[in-house]
């Protein structure tokens, strides 16, 4: 993911682990993930 997909209107966009809370979830082509815990959602 390049860095100028990460900000929306000069804003860093960034989605938080449901289960950890305080880190950002990995974007693949066919899902989200948690290097942390293991949480996956599936796209």
């Amino acid at each position: 993911m390049a860095r100028n997909e990460y900000y929306e209107d000069g804003e860093l966009v960034k989605e938080n682990c449901p289960r950890c809370g305080d880190t950002v979830l990995a974007d693949h082509d066919d899902r989200k993930h948690c290097g942390k815990c293991g949480y996956t959602e599936w796209k």
